[in-house]
């Protein structure tokens, strides 16, 4: 059997979703997004997790929007898990979520 087909909607890669939805209007992070990137805030150099707070590895696409947009970016590979993607925090982000802080 095959993986079910992944929808980018479930996890928060797609920032586009309508605003009238609860979700991110284009070019602000969704709520999946804001979740992931607050969770730098209150690490040393705005470090971004790899799992989430239940223990689940955070899934890669959501991870790629982030850096797609500048909220996130790449901070070193881990040669252990070259597939995974260690992250941090960007000016860009910090904005992000001050600004959807405020629109809420």
């Amino acid at each position: 059997m095959g993986e079910p087909e992944y929808d980018p909607r479930a996890d928060g890669a797609d920032a586009s979703v309508d605003a009238e939805d609860g979700e991110a209007a284009p070019g602000r992070p969704n709520r999946a997004q804001r979740r992931y990137l607050a969770r730098g805030l209150s690490q040393a150099g705005g470090k971004l997790p790899l799992f989430d707070e239940y223990g689940q590895h955070v899934h890669p696409a959501l991870v790629r929007a982030c850096i797609a947009h500048g909220w996130a970016e790449p901070w070193f590979g881990n040669p252990m898990k070259p597939d995974w993607l260690i992250c941090k925090l960007t000016e860009k982000g910090r904005r992000a979520l001050d600004e959807s802080e405020d629109a809420h």
